[in-house]
């Protein structure tokens, strides 16, 4: 556990997962040994192990790593965070942005450490409401601010290459805590800031 980016592969998982990856492909009518095929496996099992990398991570302790003691108390917003994770229910992709502001209370964090503390939670098996209050839950626990505003806007593969097949939709969730729960006017401010910024 801790704040470790992988750089490596598990050979014995990784071993373990393409022989998996390679029954599953010939269960679905494929010759895992057509030319095209023979790496396939392989590539799968390292790619499933970055991209549920978030496991091995603590989110808390990235925050930790780059907190400053600030006496600035306006809210601060970073927004676009980029945001790539894995549905819990079907296994396929859902991507879109992620929007964070908080207002500080006495400590600020480096702003490079917010991508990596969404990178940590949505590189795992997730739904988009839950990954919505780990991020909220994370910051308002680890930094103590004044309140924490979480808005992750995201398109999902489960529904757009499969079921309804909706190519256009888009799913909005958001969490708030401590000045972002009790004042409408903080709370409208950052969601007017989030959709007058959004691209």
């Amino acid at each position: 556990m801790g704040y470790k980016k992988i750089e490596h592969y598990d050979e014995e998982c990784t071993k373990l997962l393409s022989s998996h990856y390679k029954e599953v492909i010939e269960n679905i009518g494929e010759d895992p040994d057509r030319e095209g095929l023979l790496k396939t496996p392989e590539r799968v099992a390292k790619a499933m192990q970055f991209l549920t990398q978030g496991y091995e991570q603590d989110p808390a302790e990235i925050l930790k790593s780059a907190m400053f003691a600030e006496k600035y108390d306006e809210m601060v917003i970073v927004k676009d965070m980029e945001v790539y994770s894995l549905c819990e229910h079907h296994m396929l992709p859902f991507f879109g942005k992620c929007h964070i502001a908080y207002i500080p209370n006495g400590h600020i964090v480096g702003l490079s450490k917010f991508p990596r503390m969404v990178d940590a939670f949505s590189r795992r098996l997730q739904v988009q409401e839950r990954l919505t209050d780990q991020i909220r839950d994370c910051l308002h626990e680890t930094l103590k601010p004044q309140g924490v505003a979480v808005c992750i806007e995201a398109q999902h593969l489960c529904m757009q290459m499969r079921g309804v097949q909706k190519q256009n939709s888009i799913t909005t969730t958001s969490a708030f805590s401590g000045a972002f729960m009790e004042e409408d006017i903080t709370r409208q401010e950052f969601m007017s800031l989030v959709k007058g910024l959004s691209r």
